[in-house]
């Protein structure tokens, strides 16, 4: 029970450094969370939760690597393979060559060997650290995406020399060759045990949907545990489990590439569910590297042989020479310095770094205490926290644009719209089945709409789409009057029939001709034209379903909006390929209402399906926004107008359903 509610407590903390984080967005939420850690441990009552390396490794640092290989584009990688080679290997063993000695020289207690350890263990980023920064700072594309590949690799490298460092230590023996064998079989032993592994459970996937088994549970369930299995077998084998599961993650990128017209129900589950499994394991690194940092710091600041003042210039040192040394290695390969300046700065240490220093040895071979551990401990924890300040006091500052272009802005902010709403109709696309397809008909029609005013940039360009779609449907009208009068001269109709559907073309050309000099109108007439042509025939009390004719009817209505989307296809360029699509679509949405004989003369009332798929595409929106601001595409700010306009919308297929729920229960 208690450690029900110690977890329990963790995910509340969670909960409050977001809401902290809402109304004091400067402090960015790590540091939240690590001051909740720190408070927490004041608490009466609240136990101390010893830090199991090995085990926090597997439950939190595995999954969260895991997915980062899996969403980190590859190809940019790729690109990058140098640069990200020179920071994850050259630097970590250059630290480790360089930082070590500083370390045994300005504190002599602490042995060379130890001092190597320490370097070592310091010397990576953290991949969970570096991805928190991506929400509050604007790093240039290619930093960020050198980033994220530097601490998806340097983990291996820098925990390897820990290693060998800390045999050295323990034993007082050390081999240079054996430690470079060493270090490649771990490291290229890992990639191969996690891409074949990675296959190998994307393979069994395959083979239980080719079975039939296409539960989304099951898939759910087998993904989840990847991460944990791979890193465990890997480990096993004595490889690096780390690059084991972000070969892993990389395979799963490729499956998710090639089957992304597989199951679209799969990957919303899964997008949503690792949502909300990503955002609990990074607020719980964060929160349990708070607990510790108290006990650890105690120790030492409680301790009289250490003057407290002369450690914390210790680890204001030890920071400087590490930024130093990563600000001289990324200048000396681009001769950038804001750049250099920018990676320097970014080269944040997190929980990893903590964890690492906790596998400490208490003894030596000997029995003796290991030499400086507490203090070790202690630097570690002041590392971690200075990075982390440093880099969100300083790189806001040095990102932020002096002067900001409003019509930059408006751009930005226009692209970022085009994406929701593309996102939305990706999802309706692929979710659309025979069941249904006339609802999805209508949405499409009416996102490809939104998207086509999305892509215009100003009142001009607003004016001339208008134009252009207004010629287009005027064209379409044509081709269904001469469908009408065809079927007249071909006595398929009576004259009063025909006389009844040319009164209703009428009454919608009248509508399109319209002069209306007010610009903010034409969406609401826009908006009109489509309901009436969707419902104006239907309406017509001496022609609906229950009418002799109404077969006839139907029939003519069918050929009419065959004959108009005919022509319309036929005024296809390759400037108005949006407009043609966006009126299409609404013929072909009017044409599956005929079909399925869905319409009354009350209107449509949104199906249970109907809504199903519309709220999907919505939640597909918010994924696409989450995930730019993630990605530091977007700001806050923005991020926060993207969901308000989502919301609305979600609010009005809600509003929508009621009132049909409402007017059913008065009939």
């Amino acid at each position: 029970m208690e450690i029900f509610l110690m977890v329990l407590v963790l995910l509340i903390l969670i909960g409050i450094s977001n809401v902290v984080n809402h109304f004091l967005p400067l402090i960015p939420v790590p540091l939240i969370q690590i001051a909740l850690g720190v408070i927490v441990t004041f608490v009466p009552g609240m136990h101390h939760i010893p830090l199991n390396p090995e085990l926090f490794l597997l439950l939190f640092i595995a999954p969260l690597l895991f997915n980062d290989g899996k969403i980190t584009p590859r190809d940019e990688l790729w690109k990058l393979r140098s640069s990200i080679l020179l920071l994850a290997l050259g630097l970590v063993f250059a630290t480790v060559l360089i930082a070590g000695p500083f370390i045994h020289w300005i504190i002599p207690a602490i042995p060379l060997s130890a001092a190597f350890a320490l370097a070592a263990i310091l010397s990576p980023t953290d991949a969970v650290a570096v991805g928190s920064l991506s929400g509050r700072v604007k790093l240039p594309g290619k930093i960020m995406r050198l980033l994220e590949g530097e601490a998806l690799m340097n983990d291996a490298s820098g925990l390897v020399a820990f290693n060998f460092a800390i045999a050295a230590t323990v034993t007082g023996y050390f081999s240079l060759p054996k430690a470079i064998g060493s270090f490649l079989v771990i490291a290229i032993g890992g990639i191969i045990v996690g891409a074949l592994l990675g296959f190998l459970v994307i393979g069994m996937r395959m083979q239980l949907r080719r079975l039939g088994m296409e539960d989304v549970t099951l898939h759910m369930l087998i993904i989840i545990l990847t991460p944990f299995m791979i890193y465990w077998i890997a480990e096993e084998f004595h490889v690096s489990g780390i690059l084991a599961v972000v070969a892993a993650g990389v395979t799963h990128a490729i499956e998710r590439d090639r089957m992304r017209r597989g199951s679209a129900r799969l990957r919303i589950v899964s997008d949503s569910t690792w949502s909300v499994i990503l955002f609990s394991l990074n607020g719980l690194v964060f929160i349990l590297l708070g607990l510790e940092i108290p006990g650890v710091i105690s120790e030492v600041w409680k301790d009289p042989a250490y003057n407290n003042g002369q450690v914390i210039g210790y680890i204001l040192l030890i920071t400087a020479v590490l930024i130093l040394l990563r600000f001289l290695w990324v200048w000396a390969a681009n001769r950038h310095f804001r750049s250099a300046l920018l990676t320097a700065l970014s080269g944040v240490r997190g929980a990893l770094t903590l964890s690492a220093a906790f596998s400490i040895p208490l003894t030596l071979a000997d029995q003796s205490p290991f030499p400086e551990r507490s203090l070790i401990l202690f630097i570690c924890s002041g590392v971690i926290l200075i990075t982390l300040i440093v880099a969100s006091a300083l790189l806001p500052i040095l990102t932020r644009e002096a002067k900001t272009d409003p019509g930059e802005l408006e751009e930005n902010e226009r692209i970022a719209r085009i994406r929701v709403l593309e996102a939305g109709l990706n999802a309706i696309r692929e979710e659309m089945t025979e069941e249904n397809k006339q609802e999805g008909m209508g949405l499409i029609s009416s996102y490809t709409y939104r998207l086509q005013l999305a892509k215009l940039k100003n009142k001009t360009e607003l004016g001339n789409a208008w134009r252009e779609a207004l010629d287009i449907r005027l064209e379409a009208l044509k081709a269904e009057r001469k469908v009408a009068e065809k079927w007249l001269e071909e006595e398929q109709i009576s004259p009063k029939m025909a006389d009844k559907f040319q009164t209703s073309i009428s009454k919608v050309e009248m509508l399109l001709t319209t002069r209306l000099k007010l610009m903010k109108l034409l969406i609401l007439v826009w908006a009109a034209v489509k309901r009436l042509l969707q419902r104006l025939f239907m309406k017509n009390k001496k022609i609906n379903r229950s009418h002799p004719k109404w077969g006839v009817y139907k029939a003519l209505k069918l050929e009419a909006i065959r004959g108009a989307i005919s022509q319309v296809k036929s005024m296809e360029t390759s400037t108005n390929h949006d407009t043609i699509e966006t009126i299409i679509a609404d013929y072909r949405g009017l044409e599956m209402q005929l079909l399925n004989g869905t319409h009354d003369e009350s209107g449509n009332k949104p199906s249970e399906g109907g809504r199903e798929l519309e709220l999907k595409a919505i939640q597909a929106e918010r994924n696409e926004i989450q995930s730019m601001y993630e990605k530091g595409e977007i700001s806050r700010t923005l991020a926060s107008n993207l969901r308000m306009d989502v919301n609305y919308h979600e609010g009005h297929v809600y509003e929508t359903l009621t009132v049909h729920e409402e007017a059913e229960e008065h009939e």
